[in-house]
């Protein structure tokens, strides 16, 4: 029986404001809060509130036979806490039906897991955290940033208690291998993958609307019919897409909630597939051979690597300097610059700096707030310019650990130079053993003296007996006449 796993990534930033040179050290808020509230309420009416509601729908018509999975980011989950709490609601309604699964993912949507292992499993757990007191559910299955991956990142998560992570079936990882398998680590066999196929996932979240597309439209009857001419043997299939694609990149007049909602039910009227959430497939397939990923990869842009963040050098000069402040930020207790670390961290900031160009140039500058990616870059500096100052200050007074260890080795040296100048300590003078063996002229000397002064010694100790007799013989006879 095969198997299909919708997969949906919810994500939201706190977009920063345009933030000028000359307000570094005087205004120390970040954030466009205009833009990020209009934003969110927007896509709220178009995407997160109605989907919901068909899957409520396609969930209570169908019942336990349809399932499907999402990954929201803490800030998404923030944002909806502050401008919509009416989408916080719904994703909970889901949560209560059983048949949604939520996985875990770094808190800021960052890019932690390329810098920092210490960094990167704070976050994951502060979203479990977040998801355990929302949801009521704890996550089983590990979803990084934008799908990156690599044998190391697939480390991490297990060192977690995660035991699968979904991440994408990149051409040149996969070679002549279906993305429509569960894979292992190679490093670690415990470690389950599961493998986007981008494929029939784009089909859906980039091309359905095309009218150029040479399938458009994109019918339930004709998609099944691709999963229908796949291989017998190939069971799974990882349908992995942003949320937003439902109203938002794909609009209502394209005809894709129809699509979504008629889909499931040509599915169950033309088949025995089953519908699973990401832990359910894992239960239903078993691995079938190692994947190795000794590189990072991802799902975003046509190289599917990490370039769409770190391809250029603006990318890489802001990446950086922003995680040369993690040694004093973690010393830091101040909220506010707790908050301002995750928040800055958030992978969107690097993905308006990049350069490239033809369509997925496009899809950049689709994304973008900002004029061009260089203001993307001069803005995201000014604003790390006022966020280094603030951490300087709230430091000031703290001496950080690889300061005091470049202190004590310094002190080591000069000790060691001291020792080198003061002069070597005088040394006895030495004695010839012929010499110890005799006794000296002194010794001699001494030696005779007391041999003469021994019978005068005795002399006067009798003398000194006999005067005390006769003293007392004396003071006798006085008494006697007395009497």
């Amino acid at each position: 029986m095969k198997t299909i796993c919708f997969y949906f990534q919810v994500h939201q930033p706190f977009r920063l404001r345009r933030y000028r040179f000359f307000e570094i050290g005087n205004d120390s808020y970040y954030y466009d809060d205009f833009k990020n509230k209009s934003l969110l309420k927007r896509i709220a009416q178009k995407c997160y509130l109605p989907t919901n509601q068909l899957l409520l729908d396609l969930i209570a018509k169908h019942g336990k036979k349809f399932n499907v999975t999402f990954s929201i980011s803490g800030t998404a989950l923030e944002q909806f806490e502050r401008y919509a709490p009416e989408v916080l609601e719904s994703f909970k309604k889901l949560a209560d039906t059983g048949c949604v699964e939520f996985l875990a993912e770094t808190y800021s949507h960052s890019l932690v897991a390329l810098k920092s292992k210490e960094e990167f499993q704070e976050q994951v757990a502060l979203h479990v955290k977040k998801i355990q007191s929302l949801f009521g559910q704890t996550p089983k299955v590990f979803r990084n940033t934008e799908l990156i991956y690599s044998d190391a990142i697939g480390e991490y998560a297990f060192e977690m208690g995660f035991r699968t992570t979904i991440t994408e079936g990149a051409k040149h990882v996969l070679g002549w291998k279906s993305p429509n398998y569960v894979y292992y680590s190679a490093v670690n066999p415990k470690m389950k993958l599961l493998l986007k196929n981008f494929k029939l996932s784009d089909d859906i979240a980039f091309r359905f609307g095309n009218q150029s597309w040479p399938e458009w439209p994109l019918t339930a009857e004709k998609y099944i019919q691709w999963l229908k001419a796949t291989p017998k043997e190939e069971k799974l299939f990882n349908l992995f897409m942003d949320y937003e694609t439902f109203g938002e990149h794909q609009p209502a007049e394209s005809g894709i909630w129809d699509f979504m909602k008629w889909f499931p039910e040509t599915v169950f009227a033309r088949t025995d597939y089953q519908f699973v959430t990401a832990s359910g497939a894992i239960d239903k397939n078993p691995p079938v051979a190692a994947l190795s990923v000794p590189y990072p990869i991802s799902w975003a842009d046509e190289e599917r690597d990490v370039s769409a963040w770190l391809g250029n050098e603006m990318q890489n000069e802001a990446f950086s300097k922003l995680y040369d402040l993690k040694p004093k930020v973690d010393l830091c207790q101040d909220p506010a610059i707790k908050r301002d670390w995750l928040y800055l961290q958030t992978s969107d900031h690097f993905y308006y700096m990049s350069t490239k160009f033809m369509n997925d140039g496009d899809v950049h500058k689709y994304f973008s707030p900002f004029d061009s990616p260089y203001d993307a870059f001069v803005n995201y500096m000014n604003v790390l310019g006022d966020f280094a100052n603030r951490v300087d200050k709230a430091c000031e007074n703290i001496i950080l650990p690889e300061d005091l260890a470049k202190q004590i080795a310094a002190y080591e040296e000069k000790l060691k130079w001291l020792k080198a100048q003061a002069p070597a300590p005088a040394l006895p003078p030495i004695v010839e053993n012929s010499q110890l063996d005799q006794p000296s002229e002194e010794t001699a000397e001494n030696k005779a003296t007391k041999k003469k002064a021994a019978p005068k010694a005795k002399a006067t100790k009798a003398t000194k007996e006999k005067a005390e007799k006769t003293t007392s013989k004396v003071e006798k006879a006085t008494a006697k006449s007395e009497v």
